[in-house]
């Protein structure tokens, strides 16, 4: 099944791969108040097909925000994540955590054992060109990177701002990819039924702070759907050699995948809980609305 076989409405939620769910499920309750919403044994014939992999795996399924994370656990495991996994990486995926008080965010995260930063000298103050937004980069203990980012109070997107009310963490604002060429993940995304939302060209010292290294230049792509959040964002570093595409297996500890709501059918196929993975190997999951509206 090829991308213009279906149209996406919604991003979803998100999946994660870790060896040890019950650890990974308690880490994100611990350091933003994730909300445990249920847990159950993924298997048999479909779903092997689906996965590409042998055996079941125990999936437990989360809610940060309004948002859902689903974290696997394969029966078999796949390989860890890269270490170090660099911002240029192909393998390399985040999603933004907004927060209302960045102190608070941090110190709670802090106080919880078992993560490691990306960014260098704490959160990031970027520059209006940059989205004037706080942010700073970390990996959870399975070697996911993720992101805390804060609006500046002045300009709270009013989606954001209806759950400023007495919580830290308020959701999941996009998730964001590394690209090899924009222009191919673009055309990729918007076969999709994404569209371009705004585009951004990301360096100087703030950038390499954030991103832990030195002279990043980035060229940043935001793509929505009719649901404007969670979006995605491609991101291609103009400063760097691009390795090679990872080749990321559903069981491998890298390979993120981002739930899309799509249509049950298009052009004849059924994209009931389908598995596509994009120019980078990224992973993308296609649920029909039903399966979405239990998660």
């Amino acid at each position: 099944m090829g991308a213009a076989d279906f149209t996406a409405r919604r991003i979803a939620g998100f999946g994660l791969t870790s060896p040890d769910a019950d650890r990974l499920t308690e880490f994100y309750a611990t350091a933003f108040g994730a909300r445990h919403v249920s847990s159950e044994h993924l298997g048999g014939a479909r779903f092997e097909r689906q996965m590409s992999v042998r055996g079941g795996a125990l999936r437990h399924t989360l809610k940060l925000g309004r948002e859902a994370v689903d974290i696997m656990q394969f029966d078999t495991p796949g390989r860890p994540c890269p270490r170090p996994l660099y911002p240029y990486d192909t393998a390399f995926q985040h999603f933004a955590l907004v927060v209302s008080d960045m102190d608070l965010a941090l110190a709670r995260l802090q106080g919880t054992s078992g993560w490691a930063p990306i960014s260098s000298g704490g959160p990031q103050h970027l520059p209006q060109r940059s989205g004037g937004v706080t942010a700073f980069k970390f990996q959870d203990p399975d070697g996911h990177p993720l992101e805390l980012l804060a609006f500046p109070a002045h300009a709270v997107p009013p989606h954001w701002m209806e759950r400023a009310a007495d919580e830290v963490f308020l959701g999941i604002d996009h998730s964001a990819i590394s690209v090899r060429d924009t222009a191919i993940s673009t055309a990729f995304y918007q076969a999709l039924g994404f569209s371009v939302a705004a585009r951004t060209f990301n360096h100087g010292s703030e950038q390499a702070n954030l991103d832990g290294m030195p002279n990043p230049q980035v060229e940043v792509s935001a793509l929505s759907l009719a649901a404007a959040t969670p979006h995605l964002e491609l991101l291609c570093y103009r400063s760097e050699v691009h390795p090679s595409r990872w080749f990321l297996s559903s069981n491998d500890v890298a390979a993120t995948r981002i739930v899309l709501v799509a249509d049950g059918q298009k052009n004849g196929v059924d994209t009931a809980q389908q598995l596509i993975v994009d120019p980078d190997s990224h992973h993308l999951l296609l649920v029909p609305d039903f399966a979405a509206s239990v998660r």
